[in-house]
C-alpha cells in the first residue's frame, strides 16, 4: 500500500472513498531482553534518549503498521483512513502495540 494512501485524517486528498470496508488492525506483543534491559538502565543513568528503547519502540510500532497495512489489502482496500496507535502495558516489560484504522477503496478524482 502507498504510504500516501494512508492518513490520520478522514479523506484522501486527490481521491474519493468509493468503499468503505471496516476496520484494520495490526498487534505487536514486545517485551525487553535483558541486554536491552541493562544497556537502558546504564543509559538512564547518563540522561537523554534512551536508544535502546526509542529503537524497540519504533520496531513494534513499524510491525504494527506493516501487519495493519497487510490486513487492509487482504480485504482489498487500497487506502486506511484515520489511523491510530494505541500502547498498553500487559505485565512489566511487556507492551502491546495496536495500530489500527478504517480500510478504504478509493478512485483517483479527475480534474
Amino acid at each position: 500500500m502507498k504510504p500516501d494512501r494512508i492518513t490520520t485524517g478522514l479523506e484522501i486528498s486527490g481521491a474519493k472513498i468509493v468503499r468503505n470496508i471496516g476496520v484494520v488492525r495490526g498487534i505487536v506483543v514486545r517485551s525487553r531482553s535483558v541486554f536491552g534491559q541493562m544497556l537502558g538502565g546504564l543509559q538512564t543513568v547518563f540522561g537523554g534518549n534512551i536508544t535502546v528503547y526509542t529503537n524497540m519502540c519504533e520496531r513494534a510500532r513499524q510491525d504494527a503498521y506493516d501487519i495493519m497495512c497487510e490486513h487492509a489489502e487482504k480485504h482489498g482496500a487500497n487506502a486506511i483512513i484515520m489511523a491510530r496507535y494505541d500502547t498498553t502495558e500487559i505485565m512489566r516489560g511487556v507492551t502491546e502495540v495496536l495500530c489500527y484504522g478504517t480500510a478504504v477503496v478509493v478512485e483517483e478524482v479527475s480534474s
